[in-house]
């Protein structure tokens, strides 16, 4: 009996130059790694029995994990638009937009509006796709937000929107 899982939703189609070329960077990292692995397999198959062979059920997983990746890195690739211009109007905040937004507290925190291929929390990218950056999208400075969080409503403030590449 199978495990039944809904449909993922589709992600955004948009990236950034840069998180295109660390993709396509990824994606030849994969390869030169893959035929290191490769190699490796074979001389653990050398060895004779393969199922007590603790190195050859390691790499042939390992193999497995590569070869999904790059499945996936050769379907995405060709399927996403790099998004090269910034807006005409970027005192609204749009797709590749720096934000700094500031509580109810006083705290403060800047956010990179981009694809969700390359989030990463560490420095400050967040999905175009996600709560937070739904509710700033087609804001202006000082406009207030509201992003449901799991602890409930959260307001925020828009303090600072930019385009330039470090502008927090």
């Amino acid at each position: 009996m199978s495990r039944y899982r809904p449909p993922v939703t589709k992600s955004s189609p948009y990236i950034t130059p840069a998180g295109y070329r660390t993709l396509q960077d990824e994606l030849a990292a994969i390869w030169r790694r893959r035929a290191d692995v490769t190699k490796a397999l074979a001389a653990a198959a050398a060895e004779g029995d393969r199922s007590e062979n603790a190195e050859y059920i390691y790499r042939k997983k390992e193999l497995r994990g590569l070869d999904r990746r790059i499945r996936y890195l050769q379907k995405r690739l060709p399927a996403l638009t790099v998004v090269y211009e910034t807006p005409a109007d970027q005192h609204k905040i749009f797709f590749g937009a720096w934000v700094t937004v500031e509580d109810i507290d006083g705290n403060s925190a800047c956010y990179q509006i981009v694809g969700p291929d390359e989030i990463n929390p560490e420095t400050g990218h967040i999905s175009m796709d996600s709560p937070m950056a739904k509710a700033l999208l087609k804001k202006e400075r000082d406009d207030e937000v509201m992003v449901m969080t799991p602890q409930g409503e959260k307001w925020f403030c828009v303090v600072n929107i930019s385009y330039s590449v470090t502008s927090c």
